[in-house]
């Protein structure tokens, strides 16, 4: 049924929780796990004028993020992929999921509502939204 399944993360706790829907989809259905985490785009746009610092040290961050979701997935046999990706959280892992023909995306929700859900919008309900690919939203625990 499920021959790639990805795990978009930021590193945060609620990624952490959503990664394990994500392992045992990936075992149950013998499926490539993709983890993918992506730079935001308005947090390079301090670059300009400084180099590749800047960037290199948000790649870092993304390398933390992935790092030990890729070790986890090693360590239960499960065959894994990771990329990090500079862009709109949304838009790259809209595009993502396209260009690696994946069949679900597991991501966390934050559990964010009223006006801090508007204000700052919600990845999760963006990729819901806009999407073509089936996505398992899993709240924070």
């Amino acid at each position: 049924m499920y021959d790639r399944v990805l795990l978009p993360t930021d590193g945060s706790e609620a990624a952490e929780a959503a990664a394990e829907h994500a392992y045992s989809l990936a075992e149950r259905y013998d499926a490539e796990l993709h983890v993918l985490h992506v730079v935001p785009e308005n947090e390079t746009t301090a670059i300009v004028g400084r180099g590749d610092e800047r960037l290199d040290a948000l790649e870092a961050r993304g390398r933390d993020a992935v790092t030990p979701l890729v070790e986890d997935a090693t360590a239960r046999d499960l065959s894994v992929t990771s990329a990090i990706e500079v862009g709109t959280p949304y838009r790259q892992i809209l595009a993502y999921a396209d260009e690696e023909d994946v069949d679900i995306v597991v991501m966390s929700t934050h559990g964010r509502s009223g006006v801090g859900r508007v204000v700052m919008g919600s990845v999760t309900e963006r990729v819901i939204r806009v999407g073509e690919t089936p996505v398992v939203a899993v709240p924070r625990a």
